[in-house]
């Protein structure tokens, strides 16, 4: 029996397609990627090669650097399989203050689903955020909603995750520097009502809602609603689409009690050594202000 293939996730902690390609492709053509472990500072090696690599799974926000300079087109030929988690909630400009306008975002889209194929790129509409800003009513990213999906639906894509922010310290922190801003969580009830209407907008357009760790959310649902919690690393999914063989063990490092389907995989982006420069107020990956 041949030995299962290693999933490479690139990456949780930092934006690699936008900022870090060309490291990104440094370690590909030495073969191995160095990986500290952000809680003990351990180092180790992972191969980066054809095998034992099965599947390349790049999230960002992005993509305009990684498609213009051709890096996916190139892992393709080497035999890599790609799989994509692209987040697109809004034009906000507050939450989200340096990427490029919503437009250019949603034309990135239809191009990775071009070169790549829909079914290889999954739509992230994730955190929703709610806040207030100056004693303002409370706000959320929901007002682009429809647009983007809209666009996805034109694009093939049948599948979007969704979660809501999680306030970490270092996010409360970080809004803290903002005079007049704070993130207001919404009740339970509240989180269900607009899943339901998520789904209600993008099952028109036929594509299927996903939650990331929202299990408490999910309980709220009534019957009828099919969203279903997610896998970001989905590697039943991966297998379907490029054969092989890969662990369906549930990834022991992500929030599973939550409702983290992830799967195993390495991720070999780091929270220090790739601090990414989107500037997002709620991101919880990046350590800076």
């Amino acid at each position: 029996m041949k030995p299962e293939a290693l999933v490479i996730s690139a990456s949780r902690r930092s934006d690699i397609p936008a900022f870090f390609m060309p490291w990104f492709m440094g370690c590909i053509a030495r073969g191995e990627f160095e990986v500290v472990n952000p809680y003990n500072r351990q180092v180790k090696r992972i191969p980066a090669t054809v095998p034992p690599v099965h599947t390349i799974v790049f999230w960002s926000k992005n993509f305009s650097l990684f498609l213009d300079a051709g890096w996916g087109d190139h892992l393709k030929r080497m035999g890599y399989h790609l799989y994509f988690q692209f987040t697109i909630n809004s034009e906000d400009r507050l939450l989200e203050p340096n990427l490029p306008g919503l437009t250019l975002r949603l034309e990135q889209l239809r191009r990775l689903c071009d070169r790549f194929g829909a079914q290889a790129v999954n739509w992230r509409l994730d955190p929703i955020c709610h806040y207030r800003w100056n004693g303002d009513d409370i706000r959320d990213n929901l007002g682009d909603l429809e647009r983007i999906a809209e666009a996805a639906g034109a694009a093939g894509i049948r599948r979007c995750t969704t979660s809501f922010l999680d306030t970490y310290p270092k996010i409360a922190r970080r809004a803290a520097r903002h005079p007049g801003f704070r993130f207001v969580e919404p009740d339970r009830s509240r989180r269900a009502r607009i899943l339901l209407d998520l789904e209600r907008v993008l099952s028109a357009l036929g594509i299927g809602l996903f939650t990331c760790c929202e299990n408490e959310t999910l309980a709220a649902l009534p019957a009828p609603s099919t969203i279903a919690p997610a896998a970001c690393i989905p590697n039943d999914v991966l297998m379907h689409l490029y054969g092989g063989r890969l662990s369906l063990q549930r990834d022991a490092g992500q929030r599973r009690s939550a409702g983290c389907g992830c799967r195993i995989s390495v991720d070999i982006g780091s929270y220090d050594r790739h601090r990414c420069p989107h500037g997002c107020l709620y991101c919880y990956a990046n350590p800076g202000p």
